[in-house]
């Protein structure tokens, strides 16, 4: 049961909210800051007078089913209105509930995204090429913009990594969940006897950080330049233009040499060096946070097997809610991908409700 105070908390800061808002003193910075407040209390506010109120309605029908002197039709009545106000009262909790769940501040953040191709040798490589254009489909759909930072192709036309930005409304929030291993059955164009060979790559969605959200000291990077050429390289540069920056004290590393300046490179290499540092300290507080407890899913363990994609049968299965999708070309399009989406995200809400009570 949530806390009544907590409740009318809710109501009297929606209540406190309105005054405000329609105050002619109110700056513009101001006003777009609490009217994103005001609307996200909007979604709930009916559910939480509703809630409040529940007990006064309880009693009162309550009240007539113990009166001798009330006619049976009467009573029927309000067994039925009380059925009904218990059923509502279940669901107004629940959504206050959701609500009231310590939100992830990265929800709404930009995201960079990482796909690499795993074991299956070239075919891999093709998958993981597959699952990029999902990827980009998807953002199309939902009028986000995609920005490569490095791409490395294989010899097949697929790619062996490639690692974008992805900017738009609550990009992290979406696309969370898809971190893991993937893993593809299908029948190589290469397999002349007709066998469905296995494959896998591996995704990472990290929140893009800003500056605000990570300091990172330069007493603790160490910069090598180097020429750019080989894997990844799009020609073989006669400078040293690409970069490869060290954080010392995690020892995590980023090379950079897809552009032909170096100044260019070592933005890039830092995007994606700060999404990297700002994940590895959120992994580290959320231990801390569930040291009795593993979620499903939202781990962000990357050698996790979370989802197949079987061509033979035409379905999408993610292991982690045991949910199949019998839409294999229309989820590769984007068409199917919101539902898979959705059911993650409900699971996990639900995994949280769990842990709160």
């Amino acid at each position: 049961m949530i806390p009544l105070k907590t409740i009318k908390d809710l109501i009297d800061k929606h209540a406190l909210l309105e005054k405000e808002l329609s105050s002619v003193s109110i700056d513009k910075k101001t006003f777009a800051e609490k009217s994103k407040e005001y609307s996200d209390l909007n979604e709930v506010i009916n559910s939480a007078k509703k809630y409040i109120s529940y007990e006064g309605d309880k009693l009162e029908l309550q009240k007539i089913l113990s009166e001798k002197n009330s006619d049976d039709e009467l009573k029927k009545m309000a067994e039925t209105e009380l059925n009904d106000l218990n059923l509502e009262n279940e669901k107004n909790e629940k959504k206050l509930k959701l609500f009231l769940l310590p939100k992830d501040e990265a929800d709404k953040k930009d995201a960079i995204i990482e796909i690499r191709a795993g074991t299956g040798g070239l075919e891999a490589s093709l998958f993981a090429s597959d699952l990029f254009k999902m990827y980009e489909k998807v953002s199309h759909k939902k009028k986000w913009s995609v920005e490569l930072i490095s791409i490395s192709r294989s010899e097949a036309g697929g790619l062996k990594e490639v690692i974008a930005s992805i900017k738009g409304n609550n990009i992290y929030s979406t696309l969370k969940y898809e971190s893991g291993v993937h893993r593809v059955q299908r029948v190589p164009d290469t397999e002349t006897q007709g066998r469905v060979h296995t494959s896998a790559a591996t995704v990472a969605v990290l929140p893009e950080a800003e500056e605000v959200d990570l300091k990172i000291n330069e007493s603790d990077l160490r910069i090598d330049v180097f020429r750019a050429g080989g894997p990844g390289g799009q020609s073989v540069n006669t400078t040293d233009s690409a970069v490869r920056i060290t954080h010392i004290p995690t020892g995590l590393s980023v090379s950079q040499q897809d552009e032909k300046s170096q100044h260019k490179n070592k933005a890039k290499g830092m995007k994606i060096l700060r999404a990297r540092l700002y994940e590895l300290e959120r992994s580290r507080i959320d231990q801390e946070r569930s040291k009795d407890r593993k979620s499903k899913i939202g781990t962000g363990d990357r050698s996790e097997r979370i989802r197949t994609y079987n061509f033979p049968q035409g379905r999408v299965t993610d292991h982690r809610i045991n949910l199949t999708i019998h839409k294999l070309e229309e989820f590769l399009e984007g068409e199917a991908f919101d539902e898979m989406i959705e059911s993650l995200t409900l699971q996990a809400q639900e995994e949280s409700l769990v842990n709160l009570n």
